[in-house]
């Protein structure tokens, strides 16, 4: 319209001009006004035709063109609103959207786990119809104790003792697939569900310990027990098999003053989770602080939690709190900036007793227990986006050296791992529980695969041979499928998921840390490939980095 508009100006028209003016008008001396636009020109005495103009001011148009204009724009933008009404008005074909693939409808499944595990006064959104109110009275009939109420939390598995080192471990994971990968979460719509989830657990861990305090001398380590040997009728949690809204007994707080290992991995869940949750300001330092005061009383008083035969050392016995050391340190540092926690993490001494610098039947392995190879898949991460240099190159190098390492043994070609005939690894070499290992491993590779992709390296060395990142996804896909259905039992190990699955489960096997790992691998193999991970969002905390330089070489002697 604006164009038709400048040509109107300069097409049908002129600018009227004294020496321009009609011959007849001035011969006849005869000008009648018929009106302020329109005007008569006489013509000649030979002449029988009369035109007409219109004065639009600077310009005078025919007045038969001005009307065919002016009715060609009315007819022009009748056409167009006319137009517009039909295609506001018919109903829209959309293009339907590919269906949700395999690992985003078991991602689904997976998550609901952990609703059916909450503890305490549930929301009204739970969407677990068999599941209500319990544990309501946990660690509130202690009287002159550090903590008010240890209402909350997750069941670790089908009995209802929440142990807090598996719990933690289980938090920190699913907020690190947060982290990395919230646009799958968000294109799943899962996000807000995963961390109301997250925050179901940091909002107990927070009840655990003196929160507000920047040191502490103790912490609760578990709520419940489960011991029933010696032929003790005693009442407890496996004693009496029963559904948790039903328990009536008074249960246990087993409180600990020398366990490291629980400080620390619970320092690393807070640590993560202040990251997931960045953006509510005052809960993410609240946090941080929580993180920080656990951490300083896991470095102070020094110990492992399930020392001294207590119900942990049962059911989930920690080797050592070395690699909490490192795990906590690295997610510390990535929460807050403060150099001093990579500097401790990234200490050689430390990495050393983590076992950082050895083999063994087990190393590589990530579980509740050892945490050592997902720290140093977590530093490598540090060393691929921002090259911190001198003083921490050298043992990134190593920790990215032994990642690379981990990465190769997951490859059939190599022999570290035996396979089932279906193609199963046996990462804990035939013992019981193998899936909650393979999880952490999909979700390692998938990972460390979108790291590479993400710092435009197209793959990685196992010794001479160059393996492309689609290797280790293929990895990762092949062991979730596994579990998902392609086996020979053709059964899918997820409870839900598909059409052939295990009805009447002892709920026993399926546990907190075991299914946030199967959250995690899902998430990072579900949708879109190219969306991958989030590049920024875990340095949001750290300062711009200007690396030190080298000592310079020591003067030569002759």
């Amino acid at each position: 319209m604006g164009r038709s508009a400048g040509n109107k100006r300069s097409g049908f028209g002129h600018r009227r001009r004294p020496e321009q003016e009609p011959s007849g008008l001035r011969q006849s001396g005869t000008f009648t006004a018929t009106g302020r636009d329109t005007a008569e020109l006489a013509v000649g005495p030979g002449e029988q035709k009369k035109k007409k103009y219109v004065d639009l001011g600077c310009i005078i148009v025919s007045r038969k063109i001005f009307v065919w204009t002016v009715g060609s724009i009315l007819v022009a933008g009748f056409l167009a609103g006319f137009i517009t009404l039909i295609v506001k008005t018919v109903p829209r074909h959309h293009h339907p959207h590919a269906p949700p693939d395999n690992y985003t409808l078991a991602l689904h499944k997976a998550l609901m786990f952990f609703n059916a595990q909450r503890s305490g006064k549930l929301p009204k959104h739970n969407n677990v119809s068999w599941r209500g109110n319990s544990g309501m009275n946990d660690g509130k009939s202690e009287t002159g104790s550090f903590y008010k109420d240890l209402v909350g939390g997750y069941y670790d598995a089908g009995d209802a003792i929440k142990f807090n080192f598996p719990m933690s471990f289980a938090m920190t994971m699913l907020s690190w697939s947060v982290i990395e990968y919230s646009a799958k979460y968000e294109a799943a719509g899962e996000l807000n569900h995963v961390k109301e989830i997250i925050k179901w657990g940091t909002d107990y861990f927070l009840k655990t310990f003196n929160s507000s305090a920047d040191t502490i001398d103790r912490m609760v380590a578990q709520v419940g027990i489960g011991d029933t040997s010696g032929g003790s009728t005693t009442p407890n949690d496996h004693y009496c098999w029963m559904r948790p809204e039903d328990i009536d007994y008074k249960r246990p707080v087993t409180e600990c003053s020398g366990c490291s290992d629980l400080a620390a991995e619970m320092a690393a869940a807070l640590a993560a989770a202040s990251i997931v949750f960045k953006d509510n300001k005052a809960y993410s330092q609240k946090l941080v602080h929580g993180a920080r005061t656990l951490f300083k009383f896991s470095r102070e008083q020094r110990g492992r939690y399930s020392n001294g035969g207590t119900d942990a050392a049962i059911f989930y016995n920690s080797s050592s709190y070395w690699d909490e050391f490192v795990w906590g340190g690295a997610w510390l540092y990535y929460a807050t900036g403060n150099n001093s926690y990579l500097q401790l993490a990234t200490t050689p001494g430390l990495a050393k007793h983590a076992g950082a610098f050895w083999g063994g039947p087990d190393y590589g392995i990530l579980s509740w227990d050892n945490k050592l190879a997902g720290a140093q898949v977590l530093l490598s991460r540090l060393r691929l986006f921002l090259s911190p240099g001198y003083p921490y190159e050298e043992i990134l190098r190593t920790f990215h050296n032994q990642t690379s390492i981990i990465m190769c043994s997951y490859l059939p070609i190599f022999t570290s791992f035996n396979r089932t005939k279906g193609g199963l690894i046996q990462l804990n070499h035939g013992r019981p529980q193998p899936l909650q290992y393979i999880v952490n491993a999909a979700f390692l590779a998938t990972l460390y695969s979108d790291y590479l992709e993400a710092a435009d390296t197209p793959g990685w060395y196992c010794g001479p041979n160059f393996y492309s990142t689609e290797v280790l996804r293929e990895f990762a896909k092949t062991q979730i499928d596994y579990i998902l259905g392609k086996n020979p039992r053709k059964m899918s190990y997820i409870a839900g998921f598909g059409n052939h699955y295990p009805r009447h489960v002892h709920h026993r096997e399926p546990t907190l840390a075991g299914n946030a790992g199967l959250v995690a691998a899902l998430v990072a193999l579900s949708g879109d490939k190219t969306t991958g991970i989030d590049k920024n969002t875990i340095f949001s905390a750290v300062p711009p980095m200007f690396p030190t330089p080298p000592p310079p070489p020591a003067p030569w002697k002759p």
